[in-house]
C-alpha cells in the first residue's frame, strides 16, 4: 500500500462558484428568525444543503442567500426531493458526517420518503429541515397554506428517522437543530428531521439570540466495550481452532481499516465481507479467502459450518447468514460474539433489525472501539505481537478471465472491464448494479467501495453517486457508479445537479432493457406453479421503444455516449469518460447487457429481445 493510501482522505472543503451573481444586501445583519436559523446551520459546519425550492421555507431560503451569501452551507439545487436526500446519503457514506437537506412542506417530505428510508437502513447521518404552513390558522393564505400544513408532520417519517421535532420559538428551533445534528452524528447514526413553522421563519427578531455552542454539544463518543467483555472475547478467539470474523458496518477510517487487518492477523482468522456494506477489509488479503458476497456461496457456507468461534462486527442480518449457511432452524454450534450498537435504533415498525441471532457474548459497543483493545488482549494471551499462523486455507490468487472479445457483453464481461479499469487507479465505487459478479471486485482501502443504498428500492443510484463524488471532490480519487437501467430511469434527473455544480462523477449504466430482478422472480413462480417459463419477460421489458438513456443524461446537461455492446468499445469509452471527470465534469456511459451471455443466468434473452 502506498503512503498516500495510508492517509485518511482529505475531503473537499472548497465551495463551488455561484452560477448567479449575488447582489449584496443592504440589510444583511441578523434581523429575522430565519437569519438565526441560517446562522445555526453555519455554526453546525454544514458545508452544503441540498434542496428543491419551496415556499414553506422561503424565509430560510432568503436568509441562506442574503444573510449567509450562499456559503457554508452552499445550496445544491435538485430537481426532486428524493435526490436531495440521496445526495446527502452518498456524501455521508464517505464522510460519516451529516449534510444538510431542506424539504418543502408535507409534499416535499412525501417525495423524499424513499431516500430517507434508504438513509435509515444504511445508518447514514442526514440532517433534514422541513417546513409547514403557519400553525396559527389566522395566518394561513387561502387554499395553498391549508393543504401544505399538517399536524405532526414528522409522523410521516418517524418510524425511520432517529428523531424529529416541530419547535415553536426561535430559541427552541436553534436547540432542536443542535440536537438533530448531534443525534444524527452519534452512533448508530441515522437521519433526523426538524420542521420549521413558516410564520416563525418570517417573524422579526425582537431580542438578542443566544446560540447553543457546537463545541459543547458534540456527538457522543461511540460506546466502548467493557474490559471484561474484551477479555472474554479474546479468550474465546485465541482458543478457537477455526475463528471467523464477519466484517460488517464499520468505519471509513484508514487507521481503523489497518486495525482490522491487525486483528485478523493476530488471530489467523478467516474474514468474510458483504457487498451490501462498504469495503471493510482488503479483498486480496490471504485471510480474506473468498470474495465478498451479496449472499453466501458454497465456499462461505462450508466455512461457516466449520467455524467454532464467530466474531460479528455489526454484520447485517447475522441470523440470516446462519440460516442461509447452516439451514433454517439449525442450531448454531459455534460460539458467537456479536459487537453492535444497532439495536438502539430498533423500533418495531420496519424489520431492518432482521432475525434475532443467538449470541454467547453480546457486546453493546461500536465495532470500531472494540478492535484495538481486542487485538491487544489477543496478543497478550498469545504472548507475542507476531502474526498468528493462518488457521484456515488462505486465499489463492486466481487469474480472472478476459471479457469476451466479440458479441454483446454479459454482466460478467462488464464487470471484468470495470475491474481492469479500476485496478490501476484510485477509484471509489459509489455502487454496483444488482447481480454484480463479486469475484471481480478488488478493494484495497476503505474508500474503494461505499456500499449499497440500504433500503433496496430503485432510483437512488445516480444521486448516491453524486453525493459520494461531492464528498470526494478535490481528493484525486475518481468516483464511479454502475447503475441499472431501471435505477437510472427513475433517478437520472439527479444528474442536473451534478452538471449545474460541476460535480465530477462517472456513471456507467448496465442496460439489459428489462426489470431483470423480477424476471427471476417470475421464473421462480412459473416453475413453482407449473406454468410457462417463457412468459417470464411479459410485463418486464423496457424495449418497445427502448429508452434513450444517454439522451436523458444529455437533457440534464451531462455529456455521455453509448450504447456500447462490446467490451472493447466500453473500455475505450471509460478512458474518454475519465478524461471528462478529471476535468471536473459528470459523464455517462451506456453499456448494453446480454442476460443470455455465456455464464449468465436465464439464458435466451438478449438486451430485451427474446430469441
Amino acid at each position: 500500500m502506498t503512503d498516500a493510501k495510508k492517509q485518511d482522505i482529505k475531503l473537499a472543503t472548497a465551495t463551488f462558484p455561484d452560477k448567479d451573481q449575488l447582489q449584496t444586501a443592504s440589510n444583511a445583519e441578523m434581523g429575522w428568525a430565519s437569519d438565526a436559523m441560517a446562522e445555526m446551520l453555519r455554526r453546525l459546519d454544514l458545508r452544503y444543503i441540498a434542496l428543491t425550492p419551496g415556499a414553506s421555507y422561503r424565509g430560510l431560503h432568503d436568509s441562506m442567500v442574503n444573510y449567509l451569501g450562499n456559503r457554508d452551507p452552499q445550496m445544491l439545487v435538485c430537481l426532486h426531493e428524493e435526490h436531495a436526500v440521496a445526495i446527502a446519503q452518498g456524501y455521508a457514506k464517505v464522510t460519516e458526517k451529516p449534510m444538510g437537506v431542506a424539504l418543502h412542506s408535507n409534499v416535499g417530505l412525501m417525495h423524499a420518503t424513499m431516500a430517507i428510508f434508504n438513509a435509515w437502513c444504511s445508518r447514514a447521518p442526514v440532517f433534514m429541515l422541513g417546513a409547514t404552513g403557519p400553525g396559527d390558522a389566522e395566518e394561513r393564505r387561502p387554499w395553498i397554506d391549508w393543504i401544505h400544513t399538517s399536524k405532526d408532520q414528522g409522523a410521516l417519517i418517524r418510524h425511520y428517522t432517529k428523531w424529529d421535532d416541530e419547535p415553536r420559538s426561535v430559541g427552541a428551533t436553534l436547540e432542536a437543530m443542535m440536537r438533530a445534528h448531534q443525534i444524527a452524528a452519534t452512533e448508530p447514526r441515522g437521519p433526523t428531521y426538524v420542521c420549521l413553522d413558516v410564520a416563525l421563519q418570517e417573524s422579526k427578531l425582537d431580542d438578542p439570540v443566544t446560540f447553543p455552542d457546537p463545541a459543547r454539544h458534540k456527538p457522543g463518543r461511540p460506546a466502548a466495550p467493557s474490559a471484561d467483555a474484551v477479555e472474554e472475547a479474546a479468550r474465546l478467539l485465541v482458543n478457537a481452532k477455526k475463528p471467523m470474523i464477519l466484517m460488517g458496518r464499520v468505519s471509513r477510517s484508514q487507521e481503523d481499516w489497518d486495525a482490522r487487518v491487525e486483528l485478523a492477523e493476530a488471530l489467523g482468522a478467516l474474514v468474510l465481507t458483504d457487498m451490501k456494506t462498504a469495503a471493510s477489509f482488503p479483498t486480496d488479503h490471504p485471510l480474506h479467502a473468498f470474495e465478498p458476497r451479496f449472499r453466501p456461496s458454497a465456499a462461505t457456507t462450508a466455512a461457516t459450518k466449520e467455524a467454532d468461534v464467530v466474531l460479528s462486527l455489526d454484520w447485517m442480518d447475522l441470523k440470516g447468514h446462519f440460516a442461509q449457511t447452516l439451514g433454517k432452524g439449525v442450531q448454531v454450534d459455534a460460539k458467537v460474539i456479536q459487537c453492535s450498537l444497532d439495536e438502539y435504533l430498533h423500533n418495531g415498525w420496519n424489520m431492518d433489525y432482521f432475525g434475532l441471532p443467538a449470541c454467547d457474548l453480546k457486546i453493546l459497543a461500536s465495532p470500531n472501539e472494540l478492535i484495538r483493545p481486542l487485538t491487544e488482549a489477543v496478543r497478550r494471551l498469545r504472548g507475542t505481537k507476531e502474526k498468528a499462523p493462518a488457521k484456515w486455507p488462505v486465499r489463492q490468487a486466481q487469474a480472472l478471465p478476459k471479457p469476451r472479445a466479440e458479441g454483446m457483453m454479459g454482466l460478467k464481461d462488464l464487470a471484468l472491464v470495470m475491474r481492469d479499469f479500476t485496478e490501476s487507479r484510485e477509484v471509489t465505487m459509489a455502487g454496483f448494479s444488482l447481480g454484480w459478479p463479486s469475484d471481480t471486485v478488488s478493494f484495497k482501502g476503505p474508500l474503494d467501495y461505499v456500499g449499497f443504498d440500504g433500503g433496496g428500492g430503485v432510483g437512488s443510484g445516480p444521486a448516491n453517486a453524486i453525493g459520494t463524488a461531492l464528498a470526494l471532490k478535490g481528493s484525486g480519487r475518481l468516483c464511479v457508479g454502475v447503475v441499472g437501467d431501471g435505477d437510472f430511469c427513475m433517478g437520472g434527473s439527479a444528474l442536473w445537479t451534478a452538471a449545474h455544480m460541476g460535480i465530477p462523477v462517472l456513471l456507467v449504466i448496465a442496460n439489459n432493457r428489462v426489470y431483470y430482478n423480477d424476471v427471476a422472480h417470475q421464473e421462480l413462480m412459473a416453475k413453482k406453479r407449473g406454468r410457462p417459463v417463457e412468459n417470464k419477460f411479459v410485463g418486464q421489458e423496457m424495449n418497445d421503444p427502448p429508452v434513450d438513456l444517454v439522451g436523458l443524461a444529455r437533457a440534464q446537461g451531462v455529456a455521455g455516449e453509448g450504447p456500447f455492446e462490446t467490451a472493447a468499445d466500453l473500455a475505450a469509452a471509460l478512458l474518454r469518460g475519465e478524461k471528462a471527470v478529471r476535468e471536473g465534469r459528470p459523464y455517462v456511459i451506456e453499456a448494453l447487457i446480454d442476460v443470455g451471455a455465456p455464464g449468465e443466468a436465464n439464458r435466451g434473452h438478449t438486451a430485451g429481445r427474446r430469441e
